[in-house]
């Protein structure tokens, strides 16, 4: 993986610019440690920092290669899993290759197929194509979103960038929010409305989406939807194509010149990716498997069984690595760990975050760092198959708003008064509820109860999934380490979507269709093992420590917070944490009062770190 940044402008000579654009890339330096490039012409430059993967010495970029005359230059951030396929189907057209990277053959393809080439791409991916005979630049996001893409115009300039950072690295990007940009961060967050940046005049390419850019303007498509159709399989076929499906994903995404390894948790979905790629390393003589696991001083002390989490998961961990013989590595951390690690976390984010369970994953990836290049993990798992809990709930059901963002009232009350009037906060949130809903592809004559799940399932992929990629993208990356993510594989995603609730949930269980396509693979106790999702600390000392951190920044006048936040109010809060906790999670399944008051505290350490300006 790799850090993009671009500056298309009519009305400058950007063969002088360099130095900016570099400057800009080098803001994304964590994420290509390995080598940096750049290309300038009269009105385009791209600045590249690379992570070698594959190729060390055929992948450098920006990489220019050229067809009739015509030069194309690309910055490439991702990886492509059907990259031999498409170089066959290139070589059979007479096209030459240099070297064996994918950058490659994502440029030519580019060359041989124009925009139409994305369709054909399976991959996580972001890039920036320049064809400089036409002068025109085509942005693409991967179809899930798992690689970042941003953009900002002013004038006659056009900016992109893996990460806002980067963005704001250029003189004519200021870190201004408005009042939507605030309703984001204070009453959606960490959720994020997908296409918008926060910061002021500041967009991201959507999911599935690519841009066209040009003398005549910007143009935006999505090149890649959800359909929706009568399933056609029976139960029997369909377990047998999803275990296929699975299988083949995550073999396809073992391909790398450098170490690779697996996140193993001892759920479902990581033991299941862990036990394909083991079986896969032995196979090809390649093994053992390297597997990381994280854990918590005291969690085996402190844990509780509740809704969300019912049990712990180091014991399924073991025995997942003594199954398949892994190399396994354990690290615990502390609660000094988790707060130390929010301020970079918010710092890799470019925003606040998910508290310690982002503080923690920055952490973990830096320890990986030391013994891997690539991982495989199990995020999506269950936003594809229906695991998290709100699937089941009627009140989640029939809440009528984002089922993991049950508080936003909660949330709202605990601004000033003022603030809340100006961002309209619960309306913001209805609006956005309202617009993702408009969203979903329908299918004519379906049950009632069905047609809701059908939009639980697209408000899961399309507005809670992006916030747990975002966070494994940016944690990870900050060090230098590439995660792959194989239930996000398109193939997989289409397949799922149609599956029935009933075959979903086969067996009276969560993802049941995924447990039967586990079947002979996993141990039994693994397979049928309840979802536990990824841990988080129980220990009462970090509920203390995001207390005092966040009582601390309310008592300094200097703080942001105090234009922002009702004081007395939060303050009951914290008082009333400190009897029990005060209801159901703030955001999503893990985020208590302990991660929502290290909510707040990234708030605060975002907007003096990046300067935030607020212009409501």
């Amino acid at each position: 993986m790799c850090g993009i940044v671009g500056w298309i402008d009519w009305n400058e000579d950007l063969r002088q610019q360099g130095p900016v654009v570099m400057s800009m890339a080098r803001k994304l330096a964590a994420r290509g440690p390995d080598a940096e490039g750049l290309w300038t012409s009269p009105h385009a430059a791209f600045g590249h920092r690379r992570l070698v993967v594959v190729d060390p010495a055929g992948g450098a970029q920006p990489m220019v290669r050229a067809k009739g005359g015509r030069n194309y230059v690309l910055t490439y951030n991702g990886e492509l899993y059907n990259t031999e396929e498409l170089r066959q189907e290139l070589l059979a057209r007479g096209y030459a290759f240099q070297g064996h990277s994918d950058t490659e053959v994502l440029l030519t393809a580019y060359i041989e197929w124009g925009p139409a080439c994305v369709d054909r791409l399976n991959g996580i991916f972001a890039f920036g194509i320049w064809s400089d005979a036409d002068q025109t630049l085509f942005l693409a996001r991967d179809r899930m979103g798992v690689k970042p893409l941003f953009y900002a115009e002013r004038g006659g300039a056009f900016l992109f960038a893996s990460e806002i950072k980067a963005l704001l690295a250029h003189p004519l990007i200021k870190p201004e929010v408005d009042e939507s940009g605030l309703a984001e961060v204070l009453i959606l967050g960490p959720a994020r409305t997908p296409g918008f940046g926060v910061f002021k005049g500041v967009s991201e390419v959507k999911a599935g989406h690519c841009l066209t850019l040009d003398r005549s303007g910007r143009r935006s498509r999505p090149y890649w939807v959800l359909d929706s159709h009568e399933h056609p399989d029976d139960l029997d076929d369909t377990v047998a194509r999803v275990r296929e499906l699975v299988v083949d994903t995550v073999e396809r995404q073992l391909v790398s010149d450098v170490p690779i390894a697996t996140f193993l948790s001892g759920g479902l979905d990581s033991s299941a990716i862990t036990a394909i790629a083991a079986n896969a390393l032995k196979r090809d003589g390649l093994g053992p498997l390297t597997t990381f696991e994280v854990d918590y001083a005291d969690n085996a002390r402190f844990f509780h069984p509740t809704a969300f989490q019912p049990n712990p998961d180091s014991p399924y961990a073991r025995l997942m690595s003594q199954a398949f013989g892994t190399n396994h590595n354990l690290f615990v951390f502390d609660t000094s760990d988790l707060v130390d690690g929010l301020g970079p976390a918010t710092l890799a984010r470019d925003l606040p975050g998910m508290a310690d369970v982002d503080s923690s994953l920055y952490v973990f990836s830096r320890e990986i760092k030391n013994k891997a290049t690539v991982a495989l993990s199990g995020e999506s798992a269950d936003e594809v198959f229906g695991g998290y809990p709100w699937f089941y709930r009627e009140e989640a059901l029939n809440s009528g708003t984002f089922p993991w963002a049950l508080k936003s009232q909660a949330r709202a009350a605990l601004l000033k008064p003022e603030v809340r009037r100006r961002l309209r906060a619960e309306e913001y949130v209805a609006e956005r509820y309202r617009e993702a809903l408009d969203e979903v592809p329908r299918l004519p004559g379906e049950d009632p109860l069905e047609a809701r799940r059908r939009e639980l399932f697209y408000l899961n992929i399309s507005r809670f999934m992006p916030v747990l990629l975002d966070r494994k993208d940016r944690m990870s990356m900050a060090w230098g380490l590439e995660v792959r993510v194989p239930f996000c594989d398109h193939r997989l995603v289409e397949y799922v979507w149609n599956i029935p609730w009933e075959m979903k949930t086969v067996d009276g269980q969560a993802k049941g269709v995924l447990r039967r396509a586990m079947e002979g693979i996993l141990p039994e106790k693994v397979r049928t093992r309840r979802k536990s999702p990824y841990p988080k600390t129980h220990n009462p000392a970090y509920l203390s420590a995001t207390q005092h951190l966040l009582l601390d920044r309310l008592n300094d006048p200097h703080s942001p917070l105090q234009s922002l936040l009702d004081v007395e109010a939060v303050h009951g809060l914290v008082e009333r944490s400190r009897e029990a906790a005060t209801g159901s999670p703030w955001f999503g399944q893990l985020m208590d009062d302990a991660q929502f008051f290290g909510y707040l505290v990234q708030v605060d350490t975002w907007m003096c770190e990046y300067g935030v300006e607020v212009a409501i």
